[in-house]
């Protein structure tokens, strides 16, 4: 089955690019809502799955012991940017089970946000594992593993129990077995799981709802889900998308992409859950449909609807600014 195309490239009146793709939305009652493309397809997540990830860090007691808030808390389901604020949040949450960058094991990398990387290499200094976009869902880790009794070392292992915990909480949210032959590894150095596009629209419909958990569960997924939409900037940064669609509605819309074209969100109001896949993994694509998509379930709030339509089509400039063209789903979502 060959997926749609969801979004063109304009460069003037013409067409330049076209990305193919798959969405998925559910609710919380496990109905398939709207569905486009191959949704059965398994496709890794990513990073778009985070908040899933971050459960054991509530479920646990970590959180509560650490005293972590909305903006740690966001941090943990974060893609960060390398910003300051993010490095040093990162920072904190290790110094209160007292570690520091050294026992981070996803890599470094120098931050995404122009900004902070030219200041970072005009400081003189390299980039070090709080830089890393994970670093703040890898502290997570670390403080479940300190509060837990456990040997943090190998912590991104598959065999770890923290990595354990994860799965575990994924395979429960998302009703899909992540066993090893599902099994490879993220990014970051963890274990991450391809399964069916769709699972991942039913398991966030289960996480602004809450049905299927129990109440602690369902609990810590309302409590992580609300962190994000509170503190936007810490799961994201600065003039990401991400940013951008949970601030055109405050409180109503959770938006996580990942890698490769991979988007999840949820409309807890309307207790939707959302997953999409571009095929070629399309970050720009990715971010024009899940705007769309949102737009269109928000459709009763004309207002809302009509800016994140504005988001979805996305402008493309030159160098000086001028706009050249834009980014314009088509039919298939719209």
């Amino acid at each position: 089955m060959a997926n749609p195309v969801l979004v063109e490239v304009l460069r003037g009146a013409i067409v330049e690019s076209a990305h193919r793709g798959a969405v998925s939305v559910f609710d919380g009652d496990g109905k398939p809502v709207w569905e486009i493309g191959d949704t059965a397809r398994p496709v890794f997540p990513r990073s778009a799955v985070k908040a899933v990830q971050a459960l054991p860090l509530v479920e646990s007691g970590a959180a509560d012991a650490y005293g972590f808030g909305n903006r740690e808390l966001a941090l943990a389901c974060a893609s960060h940017s390398g910003e300051p604020a993010h490095v040093e949040l990162a920072r904190a949450m290790l110094a209160k089970v007292g570690l520091d960058e050294s026992a981070l094991e996803c890599g470094a990398h120098w931050p995404s946000d122009h900004d902070a990387e030219i200041a970072l290499a005009r400081s003189g200094a390299s980039p070090n594992a709080l830089h890393n976009n994970c670093s703040g869902k890898h502290s997570g880790f670390l403080c479940t593993c300190v509060h837990s009794g456990l040997d943090h070392r190998g912590y991104v292992k598959a065999g770890h129990k923290v990595q354990e915990m994860v799965r575990d909480a994924m395979q429960s949210v998302t009703g899909a077995i992540h066993g090893v032959e599902e099994r490879a590894i993220d990014g970051c150095s963890i274990p991450t799981y391809a399964v069916p596009l769709k699972s991942f629209a039913l398991g966030f419909a289960r996480m602004a709802t809450g049905n299927g958990f129990g109440p602690d569960r369902a609990k810590a997924a309302k409590r992580l889900l609300s962190a994000c939409m509170a503190e936007p900037f810490f799961v994201a940064g600065t003039n990401r998308a991400d940013v951008a669609l949970m601030e055109a509605a405050p409180g109503r819309i959770f938006a996580k992409g990942g890698a490769e074209g991979v988007h999840c969100a949820a409309i807890p109001e309307l207790g939707l859950g959302i997953a999409l896949k571009c095929d070629d993994g399309a970050g720009r694509a990715g971010g024009a449909i899940v705007a769309t998509v949102l737009a269109r379930l928000l459709h009763a709030d004309e207002t809302l609807s009509a800016r994140l339509l504005e988001l979805a089509n996305e402008a493309i400039e030159s160098r000086i600014g001028a706009k050249v063209g834009a980014l314009r789903p088509t039919a298939a979502i719209g």
